[in-house]
């Protein structure tokens, strides 16, 4: 019972994350907006917040692949 409460409680933590960082990247992808449409538009920022944006959806991708594993049918 122990290993299926540890296996629930790394699920829920995963989540939790993943909730997080889905926020974070959609808060990113409305920054991204802002920056790009405002009369000074600074590259380097945008080139920044891309990165990001980028390095958070590869991390979505892999706690997505942890909570939901290939299933070989």
């Amino acid at each position: 019972m122990t290993n299926d409460n540890d296996l629930q409680q790394q699920q829920d933590l995963l989540k939790k994350k993943l909730e997080e960082l889905t926020l974070e990247h959609r808060d990113l992808d409305d920054l991204l907006g802002i920056v790009s449409s405002s009369p000074s538009v600074d590259m380097l920022k945008i080139q920044r917040l891309k990165k990001r944006k980028l390095a958070i959806k590869d991390e979505i991708r892999s706690i997505h692949s942890r909570i939901l594993p290939d299933i070989i049918a």
